[in-house]
């Protein structure tokens, strides 16, 4: 007759000195504890990393452990679900024989693989944006191809602008034109125009000086009389 507890027993000693850093007995009835479990660093000192929790049945390992994963960093819900499928396959190869150590070490190489993979796909990326860069450099340096298509659909769309420019210049010189009063125009809308100067006289009065130095005596004047002029005909005059 198989001892289980004895089995049980022995495992979990053997466990606890593998991972003596990640190992943790959660309960004693029934056998309960966790094993957290970190893949190998991969680029950049990235690691991925979950914690197993593994309860013995009566039977075990007879009977498969029930397991579950309570914890994980940098996994995503479809690695997490990889996982619990690879537990279940390794746990009914190996029943009869105490597993825990095999699931363990199953799920390492998994984590271990998705950091490769976290890598692939990074170095993906990357060669995909120094593609798209390349594409987007040779676009910007050859332009884009001269097609008759294209180059209809830039003069409709040019000569569309063009003479939307050239209607609002007309509307704008319109209504400068409209704004633009004439000289009569002032003047019948400015009354005080046509008293200005009368007004500006008035309010000078007696001020306004005039030099008399400017004019001469009449007496001064060389007056000619028409009939010293030797050239005088009055009868030219009256023939006028």
């Amino acid at each position: 007759m198989t001892d289980y507890s004895e089995e049980q027993r022995n495992e979990l000693e053997a466990l606890e000195s593998i991972y003596p850093d990640s190992f943790t007995v959660l309960s004693e009835k029934p056998t309960t504890f966790t094993i957290t479990v970190t893949s190998e660093a991969g680029e950049n000192d990235e690691t991925v990393q979950t914690t197993l929790k593994f309860t013995y049945r009566e039977k075990y390992p007879d009977e498969a452990p029930l397991y579950e994963v309570v914890s994980q960093e940098n996994l995503d819900e479809n690695d997490v679900t990889d996982i619990i499928k690879l537990l279940e396959q390794q746990a009914e190869e190996n029943l009869g024989m105490v597993m825990i150590f095999t699931l363990v070490s199953a799920v390492q190489e998994k984590l271990n693989e998705i950091v490769d993979q976290i890598k692939t796909r990074r170095e993906e990326e990357k060669k995909q944006k120094e593609r798209e860069a390349e594409e987007e450099e040779k676009q910007r340096f050859h332009g884009t191809p001269v097609t008759i298509e294209n180059f209809l659909n830039w003069k409709a769309k040019f000569d569309a602008e063009l003479l939307e420019i050239k209607r609002k210049k007309m509307k704008e010189e319109e209504q400068a034109g409209k704004n633009k009063l004439s000289g009569k125009q002032l003047f019948e809308m400015d009354h005080n125009l046509d008293t200005s100067d009368i007004q500006f006289l008035e309010e000078a009065g007696n001020s306004v000086e005039v030099d008399e130095s400017l004019f001469q005596e009449m007496d001064d004047l060389e007056l000619e009389d028409e009939e010293d002029d030797p050239d005088y005909n009055p009868v030219n005059l009256d023939s006028d």
